[in-house]
């Protein structure tokens, strides 16, 4: 909200960064007429923290950081929700004559003189952050049961009976129904889940978020608004109200100032009804960086390498929900410039990206995988990405795509980086093809990243190491610690390794969680590889050549990221067991 030039303005009396550097950062965000602010944050420039408290200085205001507060309720309330998110002002704190308010802008002097009036107490201001802001804007979303409560009660709850009310249009319209879709809707988008579930059971519907990949309950709301919250998502996706029997999917999308998401919707007949799932894709989100997405030291030098090559295979594989279409977009990021032409065929298009040629499949009208990419092929793409090789035919075209000068980007439904290479075999796809189109296969899992505002170390017992090697070949990743120089030689000192976790806090819901990261393993297909392919070795002896040609395993690579504070032992576990 401080106008770019004041920003420069301070920095530049601050000298928190080189002239050279901010004079740098100034050009580019005048040329792309972006927000200074953020564009210093999201270089590393910088410190949110740092940012706002040098602004603060400079204005002579005192900085806080309300993530590490506790908020009275009463005192949050004082300033309604749509003001706070509008205006980025936040009450905090207050005494019988002062009312501690804290805010991004202190130069906003007609709200602090409105609040003034309001409350009737003397305004004492702070500077905070953004990401303080969000933070407590998302206290406003905590009592969803309590909400739901005061919509659904008195003489509400009469108006939702489905007894009384047999036009499912009418019902789907009514203003509690409404209310009740929307606040599920915005409490997942404030929750940062993934997926929404909406069950029903005999006399009830649980509703659960899938946050940071694990399912948790949120509530339960009564049976007798199933039929309305079904006919309202019907609605909004543009679905049939009156088909109860038939599996249907659609979307819709929700846009405010802050964010724009597109929610995919699948809607599934089961023994009390229809089972609701409803997946949350940000339109906004920003396309992450090969490093903030989890590759890192070999792995990374790897996939740099690999992008660069004109023509060829990249294979991307793991289960479902484990990153990989997060993954192939940071690499078409990376290729993105005006001299390639960047086709893609998608189910669905997941992100939207400038300069790229973007077809969504539709089965239903003979627009498939491989009918979408035999097109393309007649579109004189440099670049193509395939959502996803399904079949042996789209499997094929893929392969022939790469054999004739084209960089072809894919996913792959495979445990690990090893098997992909007979899967695709298995798909009808010749050795002889394989081993000379598939540049490189990347193998990913997500795993939670521990909250950095309540992390701690501890140090291995000897009963969780003798755990750990039941499930594991503990003394190998030993072995694999010391060789990447993340920890000297322990010997029979194990026990004194540090590891990491989080206690549980506000920040994090007491999870000891807060956002995921992938752990990787990237099998190059190297000119020996390549020979063992066409001689059909075993997977037992790929796998041995990829780990003498220094490929590090999922597990490993996880393990590196718990020893440096990333993530926990538990959840690499979890994570690479499943």
């Amino acid at each position: 909200m401080i106008p770019n030039k004041e920003i420069k303005k301070i920095l530049e009396e601050s000298k928190e960064i080189p002239k050279e550097k901010l004079n740098e950062a100034w050009k580019k965000v005048q040329a792309e007429n972006g927000n200074f602010a953020k564009y210093l944050i999201g270089k590393n420039l910088i410190s949110e923290n740092i940012l706002y408290e040098t602004i603060g200085n400079f204005y002579k205001i005192p900085f806080i950081d309300l993530r590490k507060m506790s908020i009275r309720k009463d005192i949050l309330m004082l300033i309604p929700e749509t003001i706070v998110q509008t205006y980025q002002i936040v009450a905090f704190d207050r005494s019988e004559t002062e009312l501690k308010i804290a805010t991004v802008d202190p130069k906003n002097l007609q709200i602090l003189e409105f609040l003034r009036k309001k409350t009737g107490l003397k305004i004492k201001l702070h500077i905070t952050t953004v990401s303080s802001i969000k933070e407590v804007l998302s206290l406003f979303h905590k009592g969803l049961s309590s909400e739901f409560k005061k919509i659904t009660k008195g003489e509400n709850q009469t108006v939702v009976d489905d007894e009384k009310i047999q036009d499912l249009k009418q019902l789907a319209q009514d203003l509690p129904i409404v209310r009740i879709v929307d606040t599920l809707l915005e409490y997942a988008i404030f929750e940062g889940a993934s997926d929404i579930h909406l069950e029903p059971l005999e006399k009830e519907i649980i509703v659960r978020y899938r946050i940071d990949g694990l399912l948790t309950e949120v509530m339960k709301l009564p049976k007798n608004l199933q039929p309305g919250i079904i006919a309202r998502i019907k609605i909004l996706s543009n679905l049939k109200i009156d088909e109860h029997r038939l599996p249907q999917d659609g979307r819709f999308k929700v846009s405010t100032s802050d964010y724009q998401i597109s929610f995919r919707v699948s809607i599934i007949p089961v023994f009390d009804g229809e089972k609701i799932v409803m997946r949350l894709l940000n339109e906004s989100a920003k396309i992450l960086t090969l490093e903030q997405v989890g590759l890192q030291l070999k792995a990374l030098e790897l996939v740099n390498l690999n992008v660069k090559k004109p023509q060829g295979i990249m294979l991307v594989t793991g289960p479902t929900g484990s990153g990989k279409t997060t993954t192939l977009y940071t690499i078409l990021n990376m290729l993105n410039r005006p001299s390639v032409n960047i086709a893609t065929v998608e189910d669905p298009i997941e992100y939207r990206m400038q300069g790229v040629n973007q077809s969504q499949v539709n089965p239903r009208i003979g627009f498939t995988f491989a009918t979408g990419l035999r097109s393309l092929l007649r579109q004189d793409p440099n670049i193509i990405m395939v959502g996803e090789i399904r079949d042996g035919e789209t499997a094929e075209i893929a392969t022939h795509a790469a054999m004739t000068g084209h960089l072809v980007l894919s996913t792959l439904h495979t445990n690990d980086a090893i098997t992909t290479l007979p899967r695709l075999e298995e798909m009808g796809v010749q050795p002889f093809l394989i081993a000379n189109t598939t540049n490189i296969v990347i193998a990913q899992r997500l795993v939670r990243k521990i909250c950095m505002n309540c992390i701690h170390s501890y140090t291995l017992s000897t009963k969780m190491v003798d755990e750990l090697k039941k499930s594991i070949n503990f003394d190998a990743i030993i072995r694999v610690l010391e060789n990447q120089g993340i920890i000297i030689s322990v010997k029979n000192s194990i026990e004194s390794l540090l590891f990491y976790k989080g206690k549980g806090c506000k920040q994090c819901n007491n999870t000891g969680y807060k956002g995921r990261i992938g752990i990787f393993e990237v099998l190059e297909v190297n000119s020996e590889i390549s020979r063992m392919i066409i001689e059909k070795a075993s997977n037992a002896d790929l796998l041995k050549k990829s780990r003498e040609n220094g490929m590090l395993t999922m597990t490993e690579d996880g393990f590196i990221k718990a020893k440096n504070g990333i993530t926990t032992i538990e959840e690499i576990l979890r994570a690479t067991k499943d």
